[in-house]
């Protein structure tokens, strides 16, 4: 039998009102904002921590990828603990752990403790970033579903955006510590607005999924763990070929207990005859691996490559992230009404085109104006993608699944960065290094050939999605005003 905790009584639903629905919006964006911060803010400082450390290409790589490895095994079980224990609840118990994390980021002594503080950090927003989606899913109705999810997706833009200026801007004029403490006092700002003023809602699973939320972590964590390494030890290495089996092992076995042994299952296993919500979350693997393996070597193009300052790479580096800001949220309201398909299809077209054109451009000598115009349109194109992938998951399930949808695309995408970033280090260290400029250079432009590539294939992908998702009906999930 399951391994399971009782449920306890709850009282009978109560609709979230007009004022609940903006401080849903707005506590939802600001978690959002904060997981997508931590996971470009520190692009920007790397080279620091590698002079300040003495860092390896292997530790900076474990600085972004702990974080992301962490996040990507473990966000299905935030998911459903917020589903049996309280969206609300868990919420805050997200950012607490989140805020702690932080905090212990910016007192690391060390590449070591760095990266431990970083692996809570990402537990924190494991459990946080999925119940962003799920908390505004639940709050507001189909018809204005996509303009609050636009809004969620401006401001996870913003963190993006913000992320290497603020880097920059903070590590030129302060320390890289102060990346991580600047999370403190708005994590703590945030815990009591949280607490008093978000809907409380629940999932229709009377019961945890132990043996699941077990097989799943396990299996997450060897599929991770491989890229992440191969770099270092070789894909053809004992270590990751035994990374990748028992990932493969305990993913099929989580997959088996789901569709016999489970009498709660965490995740469905019918959802993915959805194409909807099969080809929505594909997308969200790739266009994840495209951004974060882009990401890894653009921030560092402007400064080991072009020569600039922190805060100079974080400015120029805006015309790119900053275009989700500009044009999520009209993309959310649009999907609603053209469907997510043309934004999802579009957007990943966009993308690949931008990260080629850049990868062609990047050569000794190039110089920042030749790069604008491709930072632009790649900007353009993701800010297309993510509202639509996010409002296609949701709408694709029963409302009352949607903490679960959230859990499945959010887990896929972070482990779409972690493999994005895995393979554009492999692929750099193939062909160039830290040597000089022009070594650099020589590795950066192939490793950015390989993002374009995977917005490409996510584009292939997109095609196949169905022209309009369909949303799964009223909510069936117990609340608590």
């Amino acid at each position: 039998m399951t391994d399971t905790l009782s449920v306890s009584v709850r009282k009978p639903p109560a609709e979230p009102g007009r004022t609940r629905r903006g401080w849903t919006v707005i506590l939802a964006g600001l978690g959002a904002l904060l997981c997508s911060l931590d996971v470009v803010v520190v692009s920007t400082a790397l080279p620091a921590l590698r002079a300040d450390f003495g860092a390896s290409l292997s530790d900076l790589e474990w600085t972004i990828n702990a974080y992301n490895l962490v996040f990507a095994c473990l966000t299905l079980t935030g998911a459903a603990l917020g589903d049996r224990f309280g969206r609300r609840r868990m919420y805050v118990f997200g950012l607490a752990v989140f805020t702690l994390g932080s905090a212990a980021s910016a007192l690391a002594g060390g590449p070591g403790q760095l990266i431990g503080a970083r692996v809570v950090q990402g537990a924190g927003a494991a459990v946080l970033l999925p119940l962003t989606l799920t908390l505004i899913s639940e709050a507001f109705p189909a018809e204005k579903r996509g303009v609050a999810i636009g809004v969620w997706g401006g401001v996870t833009g913003l963190g993006v955006a913000a992320g290497p200026v603020l880097g920059g801007a903070v590590t030129e004029g302060l320390s890289w510590q102060w990346i991580f403490w600047l999370n403190v006092p708005i994590g703590l700002a945030m815990l009591p607005l949280a607490a008093t003023r978000l809907h409380e809602s629940y999932g229709t699973r009377p019961q945890l999924d132990l043996v699941g939320l077990v097989l799943a972590a396990a299996g997450l964590t060897g599929l991770a763990w491989a890229p992440v390494r191969a770099p270092q030890v070789g894909w053809g290495s004992a270590e990751v070929l035994s990374a990748l089996a028992v990932g493969a092992v305990f993913t099929a076995a989580f997959l088996a207990w789901e569709r016999r042994g489970a009498r709660y299952p965490m995740l469905p296993l019918g959802h993915f005859r959805n194409r909807g919500f099969s080809t929505a979350n594909a997308v969200a693997f790739l266009l994840f691996g495209s951004l974060l393996g882009a990401l890894f070597m653009i921030t560092q193009l402007f400064q080991t490559g072009l020569g600039y300052s922190p805060l100079e790479a974080g400015v120029r580096i805006l015309v790119w992230n900053a275009m989700p800001l500009l044009i999520a949220p009209a993309a959310g309201a649009l999907a609603d009404r053209f469907g997510t398909r043309p934004f999802m299809l579009t957007g990943l077209l966009l993308q690949g085109a931008g990260l080629a054109l850049l990868a062609w451009q990047v050569e000794p000598g190039v110089g920042y104006g030749q790069l604008v115009l491709p930072l632009i349109i790649a900007g353009i194109g993701i800010s297309m993608v993510f509202p639509s992938v996010a409002n296609a998951v949701t709408s694709s399930v029963p409302l009352s699944e949607a903490g679960v949808a959230a859990g499945v695309n959010n887990a896929l995408r972070e482990l779409g960065g972690v493999f994005g970033v895995a393979v554009a280090a492999l692929v750099f260290t193939q062909y160039g290094g830290y040597d000089s400029p022009a070594s650099f250079l020589d590795g950066c432009a192939p490793a950015l050939w390989v993002s374009a590539g995977a917005a490409g294939l996510g584009a292939l992908v997109a095609a196949f999605a169905p022209s309009r998702a369909r949303d799964g009906g009223a909510p069936a999930s117990s609340s608590v005003a």
